[in-house]
């Protein structure tokens, strides 16, 4: 310190105070309870998506009821639907619009891989929106459930907080999610492969989630 100089203390200074983490975890929290979904909808699922947000479902509780009509006020698109390809350029041109930070959730088979209509010699369908854009959340089923369409709201909740609202409750007498994905995947290893667009969707809240630079598992088919 030179003479005539204001006194400054230079020793026991600790680290910076300000913490962006804190402050970009806020954030998160404030977006995940905020979700502003687009007015969008292609096909059958959208009907499903249009319960969830009615009263019996109530998506209010998440934050997540009022959809927006333009993309511009929008955060998150749930792609319910199939998506043919003189569709695709108009859907891109929506995605494009929406400002970060976005997310998009595939809803239904047909929109995570083109569902029913993936077969030889097919040239109208867009076999999964994760051809257009990244994809953060996989809701499969033809169509889903409004609860699982649910189910896809917490998982991005938890993607963007890294904390999940509740815990997942398993009914009395049935095997807990582990045991069901692992009895599940064992079936899965055991059947013989089928042919595009055979795989029949469970239609529950059985919802994968992966990063934007992955690809989610396709989930083809429909129920009868």
């Amino acid at each position: 310190m030179e003479k005539g100089s204001v006194p400054v203390a230079t020793e026991n200074i600790f680290g910076s105070v300000v913490h962006f983490s804190r402050l970009d975890s806020l954030l998160d929290m404030c977006r995940a309870n905020s979700l502003w979904p687009m007015t969008f909808g292609l096909a059958c699922c959208a009907i499903e998506m249009m319960a969830t947000g009615a009263s019996r479902f109530d998506l209010a509780r998440f934050g997540a009821e009022v959809f927006r009509p333009s993309p511009r006020q929008s955060d998150v698109m749930i792609v319910s639907g199939t998506i043919n390809k003189k569709m695709a350029p108009a859907v891109q041109i929506l995605y494009d619009q929406m400002p970060e930070p976005k997310w998009v959730i595939a809803m239904g088979n047909c929109a995570i891989s083109g569902g029913p209509f993936v077969y030889e010699g097919q040239y109208g369908v867009v076999e999964g929106v994760g051809k257009l854009f990244p994809v953060d959340v996989f809701i499969p089923g033809c169509p889903p459930r409004p609860e699982a369409l649910i189910e896809g709201i917490l998982k991005l909740e938890e993607k963007l907080t890294g904390t999940r609202r509740w815990p997942v409750v398993t009914p009395p007498g049935l095997p807990g999610p582990a045991a069901a994905q692992a009895a599940r995947m064992q079936e899965e290893a055991q059947a013989p492969p089928a042919p595009a667009g055979d795989a029949a969707g469970d239609g529950g809240a059985s919802v994968g989630t992966v990063g934007n630079d992955k690809v989610g598992k396709e989930a083809g088919g429909h129920t009868s």
